[in-house]
């Protein structure tokens, strides 16, 4: 058993599920995730976020949650994959549609697999980015600080976590965007 740590998480829907609204989706995701070794401690607001990329399909409702864990990194990953598959994700097409996406983005202060290889994925081309998915778990996520769909939501509830190999927290990370993209992530 490993230490309880803080873990950072986004959800994304832009794809309904039976009678569920994505909103219903995300609620009942965070309801899912908990378990003996997994605990939702705090929950953003849920927010209406234009589709990424532009063109792939409907709008998203996003929402960021911390959780408490002391499952490994690879046990939580495939935790987050197994509740995704109970609301009928499918891995189809990279950045494509999806009913639930769960993603993690941070644990505490690690940096996996190592900073050498969370630096060349950070730092990884627009252009490449849909096509290359990483062999391993990368921490903390890539992406996460040049993304408003994620940011705006863990500001709500981690502002003041800091990325621990940009040094920056949520809300410095959140300055550096467009303010007009900042603007189309909006509270439901």
């Amino acid at each position: 058993m490993h230490q309880m740590q803080k873990i950072l998480i986004a959800f994304g829907a832009n794809l309904q599920t039976g009678e569920f609204s994505l909103a219903q989706t995300l609620t009942a995701a965070a309801q899912a995730l908990v378990t003996a070794d997994v605990r939702v401690t705090a929950m953003s607001r849920l927010f209406a976020s234009p589709c990424f990329p532009a063109g792939a399909g409907p709008d998203y409702v996003n929402a960021a949650a911390v959780l408490e864990t002391s499952l490994t990194p690879r046990a939580l990953l495939a935790h987050l994959h197994a509740v995704e598959v109970e609301f009928r994700r499918e891995r189809l097409l990279r950045w494509g549609r999806r009913t639930l996406d769960l993603d993690l983005l941070a644990m505490g202060d690690l940096v996996l697999p190592d900073l050498a290889t969370q630096t060349e994925w950070r730092n990884l081309p627009p252009q490449e980015q849909p096509l290359k998915v990483p062999a391993t778990l990368i921490l903390p996520h890539p992406r996460l600080q040049d993304r408003a769909f994620v940011l705006v939501p863990l500001a709500d509830i981690a502002p003041d976590w800091r990325h621990p190999v940009l040094n920056l927290t949520v809300t410095q990370m959140l300055k550096t965007l467009k303010p007009a993209d900042i603007r189309a992530v909006t509270p439901l």
